[in-house]
């Protein structure tokens, strides 16, 4: 589940689908119960050998269901490798609450990312000047065209839509951040571990329709506009 395939396939979909937004119910899984069995047993057990262990084992399972199955490892290795980083974070400090120390970072990395994106940037190296919003390279990347300097960026219509979508994506960051850094200072792991797994998936799978939902829209006014633009206006038809 990464904002590349989120956004990816809300803008190669004609119809949305939840369970491919979060990479199909297989995916799903392996991006929730980790995490979701680290909560439970830390809170049980307070035990971070045991929560730590038994969240990188499941994570590990999910790989071998993959392998066995001859699916493409990618996305249960790439969980694999966080659940290991996020226990071994916490087995160093001695701090269970440390578990979600990277999910922070990363969210913040995100909200930064995307939000300079948005802004009018100087041309670099193979980079062209001007906003990049992230949105609009991932869609771009997704449907073929050039990322960087495809017609969607001399489309002002274009490029205001990927300014406010990529917004909205900073606000689910931030938003994120707003409720679960505040949880992170207190050591409130258990609050912190139910946060993050409801402010996850579902959080992840709305910003997803919604961006399919106004690309969707966007899609169908440009359809609509060449053909308003061709009929002759009521007034002129009596004209003549």
């Amino acid at each position: 589940m990464s904002l590349q395939s989120g956004v990816g396939r809300a803008a190669s979909g004609e119809r949305f689908s939840l369970a491919d937004a979060v990479g199909g119910p297989r995916g799903a899984v392996e991006a929730v119960l980790p995490g979701l069995v680290f909560v439970i047993v830390v809170t049980a057990t307070r035990s971070l050998v045991w929560a730590g262990g038994l969240a990188l084992s499941v994570a590990a399972l999910a790989g071998l269901a993959r392998l066995v199955a001859r699916q493409p490892l990618q996305q249960a290795l790439a969980g694999a490798a966080g659940v290991a980083i996020c226990a071994f974070t916490a087995w160093r400090t001695g701090d269970a609450v440390d578990f979600y120390w990277w999910g922070l970072l990363l969210n913040a990395v995100y909200a930064v990312v995307l939000a300079v994106s948005t802004l009018p940037l100087p041309k670099a190296g193979p980079l062209p000047g001007g906003p990049l919003p992230v949105t609009g390279l991932l869609v771009a990347a997704a449907r073929g065209g050039g990322p960087g300097s495809g017609a969607w960026r001399r489309d002002p219509a274009q490029l205001r839509l990927h300014r406010r979508l990529t917004w909205m994506w900073v606000g689910l960051f931030v938003l994120r951040l707003a409720v679960q850094t505040p949880l992170y200072l207190a050591g409130a792991v258990t609050a912190l571990g139910v946060a993050r797994l409801a402010m996850g998936l579902p959080l992840f799978a709305a910003a997803a329709w919604v961006t399919w939902l106004a690309l969707r829209r966007a899609g169908a006014a440009a359809q609509d506009a060449p053909a308003a633009g061709s009929s002759p206006p009521s007034g002129s038809q009596g004209a003549h």
